[in-house]
């Protein structure tokens, strides 16, 4: 796959993550986070709901950072975790709840609300009187997964723990980037990290437009789309592999 020169734009940890791994593959990559975590204080609701997480008969954390700042927390409230099944969107995040030693099902086929939904053991896991979920995020987010889950009859709670903002750059650090370092594709993952990407694209947005998009599902890319992105491909997928596969299946541009 030599020849692709990529701008990654994930959360700073997860770029080096997935660069090292790019890199293995021979796969040039560029480091521009558009997505910075900010944790949020821990309000005396959210104390009451940790309190409670043996109530909940499925725990559902949506992200990476939600997995390790939800962590520190259940070290805090739970010397010896609640034995309930926890689930996760994708393999990334079911990996690090997994390595904490707590019990995690996700979809080994797509990295979204989507499929987590189509998972049997979640749909057992709701199967019971009164069944309660709880699902563990940043602040904001879609509501796809409980509008679904309060139409299977559960009752749903949040705990929002962080924030996502958009580093400070300068106004043509973007395009910069792309042409100082010849980049000649785009990977974001995430409907925020796209939003993130066109904010700081600006005036410059048309000439990126132009670019291969690489995204993580079938929405975000309807969000790009929509915004004018004549090459969004979808990887099915938020992971490396995906990314890989999907990077195999596409010519490199000429530039």
């Amino acid at each position: 796959m030599t020849g692709w020169r990529l701008l990654l734009t994930r959360p700073s940890e997860d770029c080096a993550a997935l660069a090292a791994i790019l890199a293995d593959a021979q796969v040039f990559s560029s480091s521009l986070p558009l997505l910075e975590i900010q944790a949020l204080p821990v309000t005396d609701a959210q104390r009451a709901t940790l309190l409670e997480l043996d109530r909940y008969c499925a725990l559902i954390v949506v992200s990476k950072p939600a997995a390790h700042l939800g962590l520190k927390l259940l070290r805090a409230y739970w010397p010896q975790p609640p034995s309930q099944s926890w689930f996760t969107v994708g393999a990334g995040t079911g990996q690090i709840l997994a390595d904490a030693g707590l019990q995690v099902f996700y979809p080994h086929a797509g990295d979204d609300s989507e499929a987590l939904l189509a998972l049997p053991q979640l749909r057992e896991a709701i199967c019971r009187p009164d069944p309660r979920a709880l699902i563990v995020r940043g602040e904001g987010g879609r509501e796809l997964l409980s509008e679904r889950l309060r139409e299977l009859g559960a009752s749903v709670d949040y705990l929002e723990l962080y924030r996502r903002c958009l580093p400070h750059y300068a106004e043509d650090a973007l395009l910069e980037r792309i042409q100082g370092e010849r980049l000649n594709g785009l990977v974001v993952s995430s409907g925020q990290g796209f939003s993130h990407l066109l904010q700081l694209a600006g005036a410059h947005w048309p000439q990126l437009a132009q670019m291969p998009l690489f995204v993580p599902s079938p929405r975000v890319a309807d969000m790009a789309r929509a915004a004018g992105a004549e090459k969004v491909v979808d990887c099915r997928g938020a992971s490396a592999a995906a990314l890989l596969t999907a990077l195999r299946e596409q010519p490199v541009p000429v530039l």
